[in-house]
């Protein structure tokens, strides 16, 4: 099991400075790895339950992302028809740091299974490429995700 611990390791090992922890930004290594938080509540806004932070990440073709159980129970999965044609899906284990490579260029949709229908969904964008937009603005999507992936959807949408 990932402790906060365990987290705050694997923070600063991809460059995530310790006293970021109350605020994280989004990091990047040498290696074209990013990292994003699986957190229980917004940085800032113990309102906002259950996040990715960042919400949308932007990177380039053939970079990687890590994503980190920072807080207990949660875990990322791509969303069905919200990849780009030709792309990977994947589905990592509650608690499970995973990492997973961007080689298609496109918008990535993904979520945390347990926490999915209150809205703790995000976006990967490899490339600025937008051409599957119009597509994953089709998925359908229950609870606070649909209002949520809207509003990340329409910050691409500019």
């Amino acid at each position: 099991m990932h402790t906060r611990r365990n987290v705050i390791l694997s923070l600063t090992a991809l460059g995530v400075a310790r006293a970021a922890w109350a605020c994280p930004t989004p990091a990047v290594d040498e290696t074209g790895n990013h990292s994003v938080l699986m957190l229980n509540a917004a940085c800032g806004d113990s309102n906002t339950p259950n996040v990715f932070e960042p919400a949308i990440l932007r990177i380039t073709q053939g970079d990687s992302v890590t994503f980190l159980p920072t807080d207990a129970g949660h875990n990322a999965a791509s969303k069905r028809g919200m990849i780009p044609e030709g792309a990977q899906p994947w589905n990592g284990a509650i608690d499970e740091v995973l990492t997973v490579d961007f080689t298609v260029p496109g918008i990535y949709g993904y979520l945390c299974l347990p926490h999915y229908e209150m809205g703790m969904v995000g976006l990967i964008v490899v490339g600025d490429d937008l051409s599957n937009l119009a597509a994953a603005k089709k998925v359908r999507h229950p609870g606070s995700a649909r209002k949520t992936f809207r509003a990340l959807l329409d910050q691409l949408d500019v």
